[in-house]
């Protein structure tokens, strides 16, 4: 039987939400191991992770972006490497990668064709709408990160024939919506105190914010901070007004239900 690696990266929870989704298929064609690697997603996968790895993640600063001082600080490149060099990429007859490290670089010393399946293959699509000032270490980040030999990419809009759109969860896609006059906030990026400045100044308007710093609920004046679960959010989803996030890829695209 056909043998498939299926590498996640583990940095926020869009590649898990889209794992959930493409594994199953998978397992409808092959044995299929999973690999997980880095450590701030908040959703479970419900399968059986075969590889858990440290890997190169990435960690969100306070002030809306990606802390570069902190995430050079928790990864380790000798530790990196043992992983690349640990895993067994040669008994695999496919290794999918969405934008996970380990095994794209396992693959890339191995001489072994890996598979790129991510939103991020779509940004470096040649059709794909670039900002007029290009941000040349995000660009260096995502050619280098994790190397494939064949890209695979999700986004709004097919610029070509190797981008498809978003893959969407059953349990959002089934989702009954109503609009109960909240709005949902993802903001994970922001400490909770930047976020209730700024939502203070609209105090006519119920928040829902859904914060990883949060260990418990708790209410500041119009705003209600909840910690991050998937029911919770989902439900806040289904009946908010509008959401409010970062321009990511998995939280905006959730809007085509």
């Amino acid at each position: 039987m056909t043998k498939i690696l299926y590498a996640i990266q583990g940095t926020g929870n869009g590649h898990i939400s889209r794992a959930i989704e493409i594994i199953p298929e998978l397992q409808k064609r092959a044995e299929v191991d999973i690999l997980i690697s880095g450590f701030s997603s908040d959703i479970e996968l419900p399968f059986e992770v075969r590889y858990k790895f440290k890997g190169l993640s990435f960690v969100f600063g306070k002030k809306g972006g990606i802390n570069y001082f902190q995430t050079w600080n928790k990864n380790r490149l000798r530790r990196f490497y043992k992983e690349v060099k640990a895993l067994p990429v040669n008994e695999y007859d496919l290794v999918i990668s969405d934008f996970e490290p380990v095994s794209s670089w396992a693959c890339f010393l191995a001489e072994k064709t890996c598979i790129g399946l991510s939103n991020q293959a779509a940004v470096l699509a040649p059709n794909a709408p670039r900002a007029e000032d290009d941000d040349k270490l995000g660009r260096l980040v995502l050619n280098y990160y994790a190397p494939v030999t064949a890209a695979y990419g999700f986004h709004f809009q097919r610029y070509n024939s190797s981008i498809y759109t978003p893959i969407i969860r059953k349990e959002i896609r089934r989702l009954k919506t109503k609009d109960d006059g909240h709005y949902t906030v993802y903001l994970p990026a922001y400490s909770d105190s930047k976020i209730i400045k700024r939502l203070g100044y609209f105090k006519d308007i119920r928040w829902e914010v859904f914060s990883k710093n949060a260990e418990k609920a708790y209410v500041k004046n119009n705003i209600l901070i909840r910690p991050i679960e998937s029911k919770s959010f989902m439900d806040s989803l289904a009946t908010c007004s509008g959401i409010l996030c970062g321009a990511g890829f998995a939280t905006p695209s959730r809007h085509f239900i």
